[in-house]
């Protein structure tokens, strides 16, 4: 018997069983089918029905009587409808599965269209706010968050909360969001590490002039940890592969550099051609402070003040405001070779003529005067009312600056030292014998002797419990002060380390053998190179969001300004790690 056209007979029923009630086939593990299903030639070219949102029931009862009036007339529809709805959970899906089998490919991406979308179901909604945001505060990657909180407006909420940022600043060891206005001029000065003695010898720098560029609007101030963690993620990826020049000066005179010092308001640039150099805070030039007869060896800014010394053996002050000298004190007989403020009106001068100076630079008096090195006094770092000094007759003192008196002599090297860092509890001294040495100030006592450097130790920074130590042999080293191990050995530099100093994130270090380089303070890793090679590189300092690289050049000095603050709407911007094209793309607020 032919068919009809326009009919199905399925392929488990022969031509001559058409209209005979026959079991529909099942699993193999059915038994028996639920009930007889009449296959007649009502079942004609059935439409599939079209993807739409979730119906209520009554609306799709009415849909089945506009897919077949015939059927309709016959109650073949809400007689399946009826036996269905009865029927076990078991049975039904097992006819399901069934009917599934005997649709089209095309059927089967109408129904996956249908049911696809009522499966999904949001489970962060489905917890509890508190269990939600739990969960996210497992993910630290915040291009994830960022995309996370485009999903719908539950998750957008969710990620508003503040805490989570808060979480994530904790996480990448970003400062607190109340810290960001409580920096200083003051205290910018004493975050630099000590100068260092291993300067090339060349004379460099003759002629230039300088090329600044204006200062772009800065973002606003954060006033959520999602703001803040905004920024300050897009300033840590700018350090490893952005930044823009800001400023590029090139010098007009010979001369070494001999200090160099970042504050929040000012670049304060020491040649050892008596002359120096005043910029602003985004590289333009100010003015020349020329006073002394030869060259600068000491500087420390405090707020609009700065104190220098050199090889002329007086202390100079100035107004940084408009370049007029306050006050000259007399009293060193030779090179004043270091210098630090305690207060706005105290100055500490070290010199090589074996002693120490307390200087009262608001009346431009000499307080006292400190006996007791048998050499040139090399470096000092202040703490407080402690001082403590270094000096090449191979002892560090510490003193009292309000009594001048001499409390401890640390006695230990073996050799001349170069460098010293002073946190307060802890005191750490670098030789020529290439060790560093740990001292308690209270005591006077040695409590650990760190060796790994294999030539003179000239550059120390101490934040608790970390120390950084860079050495003439091209190495920088990380110490451990609570367990007095070396963490990481880095091969830095080909040459002398000429300029050195980390905070929480990174450590960035400079060398005679012209190279700048950012390093990953937890890893150990090399995160760039910054800026291109040089001949030379006197000094390196910078801040959050900008760094300051003094270098030799074609034998002229250039000082470059690098910036790396989130302008979020400057196109100008080289910002080229996809994390942060991601998270500019992405709604924060």
């Amino acid at each position: 018997m032919d068919h009809q056209p326009g009919t199905y007979t399925p392929p488990h029923l022969s031509a001559d069983s058409a209209g005979v009630q026959l079991p529909v086939p099942f699993s193999p593990t059915s038994s028996a089918p639920p009930f007889p299903l009449a296959v007649s030639s009502s079942l004609i070219e059935v439409p599939t029905p079209a993807p739409s949102p979730q119906p209520h029931a009554n609306e799709l009862a009415r849909s089945w009587k506009t897919l077949c009036p015939d059927a309709d007339s016959d109650g073949a529809f809400d007689e399946i409808r009826e036996k269905f709805s009865t029927m076990p959970a078991k049975d039904r899906g097992e006819l399901l599965i069934d009917l599934l089998s005997m649709c089209t490919t095309q059927e089967l991406v109408s129904v996956n269209a249908f049911v696809a979308p009522r499966l999904k179901r949001d489970f962060l909604k489905e917890l509890p706010t508190e269990l939600g945001l739990r969960i996210l505060s497992y993910i630290d990657d915040a291009p994830t968050l960022a995309r996370a909180s485009q999903v719908s407006r539950h998750w957008h909420g969710l990620l508003n909360d503040d805490l989570t940022w808060k979480l994530l600043c904790q996480k990448h060891r970003y400062r607190r969001l109340s810290s960001i206005s409580a920096t200083e001029d003051e205290t910018a000065a004493t975050k630099l590490p000590p100068s260092s003695s291993l300067l090339p010898t060349s004379s460099g720098p003759k002629h230039g002039s300088g090329l600044s560029s204006s200062s772009s609007t800065r973002p606003p101030k954060p006033t959520s940890y999602k703001s803040h963690f905004k920024q300050r993620y897009i300033v840590e990826q700018a350090w490893r592969s952005g930044g823009k020049i800001l400023a590029k000066h090139i010098t007009q005179d010979n001369g070494v550099v001999t200090a160099l010092h970042l504050t929040s308001s000012y670049i304060v640039v020491g040649l050892d051609n008596s002359k120096i150099h005043v910029f602003d805070q985004n590289g333009k030039f100010l003015r020349t402070l020329i006073g002394h007869d030869a060259g600068v060896w000491a500087l420390v800014p405090y707020g609009d003040t700065l104190v220098s010394g050199g090889c002329d053996r007086d202390l100079r002050v100035w107004d940084l405001r408009t370049g007029m000298c306050r006050h000259t004190l007399q009293g060193h007989s030779s090179t004043v070779r270091c210098l630090k403020m305690s207060d706005s009106k105290t100055a500490i001068s070290g010199s090589r003529d074996t002693t120490l100076r307390i200087w009262d630079i608001e009346r431009g008096e000499c307080r006292r005067v400190l006996i007791g090195h048998g050499a040139s006094v090399r470096c000092v770092e202040v703490w407080g009312d402690l001082c403590v000094s270094g000096s090449y007759d191979t002892t560090a003192r510490i003193w009292s600056i309000s009594t001048g008196q001499c409390l401890k002599t640390l006695q230990g090297h073996v050799s001349q030292i170069y460098a010293i860092a002073f946190d307060g509890e802890h005191i750490a001294t670098g030789s020529l014998d290439t060790t560093i040495r740990i001292w308690d100030p209270q005591s006077g006592m040695c409590l650990s002797v760190l060796q790994g450097h294999t030539s003179l130790v000239g550059q120390l920074q101490i934040r608790y419990p970390t120390l950084v130590t860079g050495g003439s042999d091209g190495s920088v080293r990380v110490w451990d002060l609570e367990t007095h191990r070396c963490v990481h050995r880095l091969a830095a530099h080909d040459n002398s380390v000429t300029s050195l100093q980390f905070d929480s994130m990174r450590i960035v270090s400079a060398g005679s053998d012209g190279r700048v380089k950012v390093w990953d303070l937890q890893t150990g890793v090399l995160m760039r190179e910054l800026g291109s090679p040089a001949d030379a590189v006197w000094r390196v300092a910078f801040e959050e969001e900008k760094a300051v690289v003094l270098a030799s050049r074609n034998q002229r000095t250039t000082m470059e300004l690098i910036s790396f603050e989130a302008y979020l709407n400057d196109p100008s911007m080289d910002y080229t790690e996809y994390q942060v094209k991601a998270l500019n793309d992405q709604k924060w607020d």
